[in-house]
């Protein structure tokens, strides 16, 4: 598989009163044809803003991509004009957004919301867009799609928005969808459905997808590469399997051991909330972003900063102490147990 979309040392940066906020600093990371990546953190790590720059959605003032560049088909998108963005969005690169019901017009029916689409970007009669957005509508399984194409946003369930947002998404036979935080708002069963109805579709269809969640569960079952972030940078890199049974990051060991587990590896071991707060990204200073937290902190990650570097086949990770910290997360693991 070639790739398809590729980000090289995006950095982008909100100019507020308080400071410059580096959301983004200094990212780089690809997607290939046909692939489903994950993007994994905390709120305010710079996910959602990284997502947003790629489709040029960042509100300026006070935001600004400040550096990088973003190829996607072999086009640089930081080169285009309003113009030929608008020629993407939508069309080339489709988005699902955290809440569709701030994102659909409560004025408009669902219809008229993707025959809309349609017409424009893929030069369809109403009456063809009529059809297709029924046959898309049917397609995320949505009963009666015919006559539910006359309601309106307020007359569907959270669920159900979610679909119609994941069928405007797929209207256009899109290369890309980022999907930020699909499922946010829904109850675990929906979750689900959500999720394989999007997975499936995109492998149908051989549409490549980026879902970023803080949800680890989701990229462990959904996703086939994970990329892990704190603090506007990637901090691990990693199949999904890979980064499961083996995580490196002090941070991506932290959000492993939070989340509920039901495999015999887990069996008896207690969930360890990560102490402290995600840092103010307006004072950054030298060293670490993770170190105030980081139970293996050392005086060199307070003022040198790391890189990341292989640790494995297809695995980096961005930590000054990657050498030794499989024996330092299992002397941290016996200790724990003797005390119990």
């Amino acid at each position: 598989m070639g790739k398809l979309l590729e980000v090289k040392g995006l950095k982008t940066h909100f100019f507020t009163q308080s400071g410059v906020v580096k959301a983004v600093d200094g990212i780089s990371y690809h997607v290939d044809e046909g692939e489903v990546l994950g993007i994994v953190g905390e709120s305010g790590c710079g996910k959602s803003v990284g997502a947003m720059s790629i489709m040029k959605l960042v509100a300026s003032p006070p935001g600004r991509i400040v550096d990088g560049e973003i190829e996607f088909e072999g086009d640089n998108l930081l080169d285009m004009d309003d113009t030929q963005m608008r020629s993407v969005r939508g069309n080339r690169i489709a988005m699902v957004f955290q809440e569709p019901m701030t994102s659909l017009n409560p004025v408009l029916t669902i219809g008229r919301q993707l025959t809309e689409t349609l017409e424009l970007h893929q030069g369809m009669t109403r009456d063809e867009a009529d059809v297709r957005a029924g046959e898309l509508l049917s397609m995320v399984g949505i009963p009666d799609p015919e006559s539910r194409l006359k309601d309106y946003p307020h007359q569907f369930s959270g669920g159900m928005r979610q679909r119609v947002m994941i069928a405007m998404a797929l209207s256009c036979n899109p290369r890309l969808i980022i999907a930020d935080e699909p499922t946010t708002a829904l109850d675990v069963t929906i979750q689900a459905q959500i999720l394989e109805l999007m997975q499936d579709l995109a492998k149908e269809l051989g549409t490549a997808l980026i879902i970023i969640t803080h949800n680890l569960g989701v990229v462990a079952r959904y996703a086939d590469r994970v990329i892990v972030m704190y603090a506007g940078k990637i901090i691990e890199s990693a199949t999904a399997a890979e980064l499961y049974a083996n995580p490196k990051h002090p941070y991506t060991r932290a959000l492993l051991n939070s989340v509920p587990r039901l495999d015999e590896s887990r069996e008896g071991v207690k969930l360890e909330a990560i102490q402290g707060m995600p840092p103010d990204l307006s004072s950054l200073t030298g060293g670490c972003s993770f170190a105030p937290r980081c139970r293996f902190v050392q005086d060199s990650c307070l003022t040198d900063d790391p890189v990341l570097e292989d640790v494995a086949p297809a695995h980096q990770s961005a930590c000054l102490r990657n050498a030794e910290i499989d024996q330092l997360a299992a002397a941290v693991a016996d200790t724990s147990g003797k005390s119990e």
